[in-house]
């Protein structure tokens, strides 16, 4: 079954359950739900890039980043905003985890053809099935297929706000590609928020992360899936101010551990790998 699903797809939904699994509580997150998705092997734990020491800060951005995304669906969920666009979702499971927000929230998962397929199907296997709110969005990118005419053909209405999240997803794009979605995302309704992650030039990770960010860069390569951008703080908030946002903020790990992670003693904190920017229309 996984051979189906995106590598790097699993590997998120698996970190996500071992932060339930392996780190003590408070939890930032909680989702095992994307693991049972995922139907790993049994000893999945025992995979190297599982290992609950040496995956730490990757694991701790993973459940950073979702905490944050999804609080900021929820408070602009009080503000009337209904509808949530994942793009490159993968196995995102808030609208089964969260029906109470999710029931008044509109959510479009926009990815693969193949990988919608094939989470249509572990849905229906695990008994959930595609609730009401949900609409799967396919998009053959490697065809480029325009997403945004995919999306309004889902029935999202571009005159209306939205949450706009992108994550883990970037630095597989060329600049233009970047640029290009960021423009598409300001052309959204006043009021809409774009979160969307982007990975840190190797000179601007902390020195301790960078044999790992430089391993995680061969590791893409090897798997014929190469990075293609990188971006500073600086060079991200001026794509986003070009694109034609009102105003964009970078979060940086540092801002999600103060948020997240500030009173944990167990010293598990996020990476600067890959940091967030915050735009809105």
């Amino acid at each position: 079954m996984t051979a189906t699903a995106d590598k790097t797809a699993i590997r998120v939904a698996l970190w996500r359950a071992l932060h339930v699994q392996a780190d003590p509580l408070p939890h930032v997150f909680d989702d095992e739900l994307g693991a049972r998705l995922a139907a790993p092997d049994a000893d999945w734990r025992s995979r190297p890039d599982m290992d609950p020491a040496t995956s730490a800060r990757a694991r701790a951005s993973i459940v950073a980043r979702a905490r944050f995304t999804e609080d900021l669906v929820v408070e602009q969920a009080s503000r009337g905003v209904d509808q949530y666009v994942i793009l490159g979702a993968g196995l995102d499971t808030f609208a089964q985890r969260r029906p109470e927000g999710a029931g008044a929230v509109r959510v479009f998962e926009v990815d693969q053809p193949e990988t919608q397929e094939w989470k249509r199907r572990r849905l229906s296997e695990l008994g959930y099935g595609i609730p009401s709110s949900l609409r799967l969005v396919p998009v053959d990118f490697e065809q480029e297929e325009s997403w945004w005419t995919r999306l309004t053909e889902a029935g999202f209405d571009p005159a209306r706000p939205a949450v706009l999240a992108c994550s883990g997803v970037t630095m597989y794009l060329t600049e233009d590609a970047v640029a290009q979605t960021l423009r598409q995302a300001a052309a959204l309704a006043e009021g809409s928020t774009l979160a969307m992650t982007f990975m840190q030039p190797v000179e601007l990770v902390d020195a301790q992360e960078r044999p790992a960010r430089q391993g995680v860069e061969r590791a893409a390569r090897a798997d014929g899936t190469p990075f293609r951008s990188f971006f500073g703080p600086d060079e991200i908030l001026a794509l986003a101010k070009e694109a034609g946002f009102r105003h964009a903020e970078h979060i940086s790990a540092g801002d999600l551990a103060a948020r997240y992670f500030a009173d944990r003693t167990d010293g598990l904190r996020p990476s600067t790998i890959e940091e967030l920017l915050l735009a809105t229309t």
